[in-house]
């Protein structure tokens, strides 16, 4: 039924959004770097590589310059554009087409770089292996202000790994092990809530028994 669902809303999402997508490409095209789409390996289900396909937003070789793969809030490696399209979500439209032909749902774990993925735990991976990397998730909602989270910290990166890696592993376990369509549509629902309002905490009354947030994620 998901799999249905992702193929059915994507190719719906695809066909209106269509004009849409063409004149943000025509744009980025025009500004910036020139640069349309960012391509990047990351893991699928059971372990495949596969290319995410995103809007284009940041400096071409960011992955190696200041945080690498962390985004830092007002990060400088953002185009001006871009920082339109990240704030709005806008960028991750373009995964439609991932999710289309099936190497991402719209709800799942988002999918990482393989040297983010190296760093969870072995039970942590073994979950994450089963199911379809997804364009929203349980991790994307309640870290969806990951960006400040960072911001305020001395080392961003030791951060990432030492706090939100292990949050995020329980919260994606949390939500494959409680998979079913319910919970699908409500993870869908409850993204296009916060998106509209962030400070919302929607999800603490859709979502029960959620792992316990660590004092310091709060």
């Amino acid at each position: 039924m998901q799999r249905l669902f992702d193929i059915l809303l994507s190719f719906v999402a695809l066909v209106i959004l269509s004009p849409l997508l063409i004149i943000i490409s025509l744009i980025l095209k025009l500004t910036g770097e020139h640069e349309m789409f960012y391509r990047q390996a990351r893991i699928g289900k059971n372990g495949k590589l596969f290319y995410v396909l995103k809007f284009a937003t940041m400096l071409k070789n960011s992955p190696n310059i200041g945080a690498g793969e962390i985004t830092l809030k007002n990060d400088s490696r953002v185009l001006p554009f871009g920082k339109f399209l990240r704030k709005s979500k806008i960028n991750e439209f373009p995964q439609l087409w991932n999710i289309l032909i099936g190497e991402m749902s719209i709800v799942g774990p988002r999918p990482m770089v393989p040297d983010t993925f190296a760093k969870y735990d072995h039970t942590a991976k073994s979950f994450l292996n089963t199911v379809r990397p997804g364009l929203t998730g349980i991790g994307s909602i309640i870290f969806r202000d990951e960006e400040r989270l960072l911001e305020n910290t001395s080392d961003a990166r030791d951060f990432y790994d030492n706090h939100i890696i292990p949050y995020k592993s329980k919260l994606e376990i949390w939500y494959i092990k409680n998979q079913s369509f319910t919970l699908y549509l409500k993870c869908i629902i409850i993204t296009a809530w916060v998106v509209i309002f962030p400070k919302s905490s929607l999800h603490l009354n859709f979502l029960d028994d959620l792992p316990e947030t660590p004092e310091n994620l709060r």
